[in-house]
């Protein structure tokens, strides 16, 4: 007797309509520390070096992308070498308080420092300091 075992996914199904990627990225570590009038992100990405880096600002979104060096050894297996090599990026809404064009960035073994400077706000660019002169 013959037996049809049907698949768990419809036949109907499009396979173009699975959104795939080429490039295929990996979420860092990361650490931010507020300041009085900074903040500081510091991102580990190993084996990254410094013209591997890419960081842009949109609107109140910062965007970090590392990519590896990537170099094939001849005698090296490749048992999931592809999951190793991939690349970083990290996506963060941070607002509009923040001066991205005098932003500040350096790497080092590694570990990149981002360091970004907030906005005067109006009210206090214009007023003076207030003291308490009579109680």
């Amino acid at each position: 007797m013959h037996t049809i075992i049907h698949p768990l996914i419809p036949t109907t199904r499009s396979q173009a309509a699975e959104p795939t990627s080429h490039v295929a990225f990996r979420l860092p570590n990361y650490d931010c520390q507020e300041h009085s009038d900074t903040i500081t992100l510091v991102v580990y990405v190993p084996g990254v070096d410094a013209a591997g880096v890419e960081i842009e600002a949109r609107g109140s979104d910062l965007t970090v992308t590392a990519k590896k060096s990537h170099f094939v050894r001849v005698n090296w297996p490749s048992l999931h070498l592809e999951a190793a090599q991939r690349d970083y990026q990290l996506r963060l809404r941070l607002g509009s308080g923040f001066d991205y064009t005098a932003m500040q960035a350096e790497i080092h073994h590694g570990v990149l420092s981002i360091t970004l400077p907030k906005r005067l706000t109006a009210t206090a660019a214009n007023s003076p300091r207030q003291r308490r002169v009579a109680a």
